[in-house]
């Protein structure tokens, strides 16, 4: 139901600014079209990698690894795993949601996540150019440890 009435509402103020200006509003739909065309590529990797990881690893064997059996080995093969990761975030959460679904733990999840977007091993020497590199292992490593007091917190509170 609720989709029902955010499809209307968005509908009825496209064809109010339709009315209001047919130019602006054409405009502003071929933009949303180039949007979409720009983050697509990126939707179809984030469900292939979904699907790939889903078929290739069972909810027993992702359970194994970063469930919340695992502990603090799961954690750090979690974080291990997002430092080395180039995926952007909002890719990165349906991936997290999808291993939770499959038995991954929040913990291991937390770190996972942390680590994906704040550390850069790919992104190492770029970051070093414009940086330096003293910057660069500080901010790097400063954002692994705190991957793990945020996992540490996030087993307090949810587990």
């Amino acid at each position: 139901m609720q989709n029902i009435i955010f499809y209307s509402l968005a509908i009825g103020l496209l064809l109010v600014s339709f009315m209001k200006d047919k130019k602006k509003t054409k405009q502003s739909l071929m933009k949303a079209w180039k949007s979409f065309e720009n983050i697509l590529p990126q939707m179809l990797s984030m469900i292939t990698l979904i699907g790939v990881i889903v078929s290739v690893l069972s909810p027993e064997t992702i359970s194994k690894i970063i469930g919340n059996s695992s502990g603090w080995y799961g954690v750090i093969i979690a974080a291990l795993l997002g430092s080395v990761t180039l995926i952007p975030a909002f890719v990165a959460f349906p991936l997290a949601a999808i291993l939770l679904q499959n038995g991954a733990g929040y913990m291991q999840l937390s770190a996972f996540i942390s680590t994906l977007t704040m550390v850069g091993v790919i992104t190492f020497p770029l970051e070093i150019k414009f940086f330096g590199k003293k910057f660069t292992i500080l901010r790097n490593s400063l954002a692994f440890t705190l991957a793990f007091v945020v996992a540490f917190i996030i087993g307090k509170v949810v587990v």
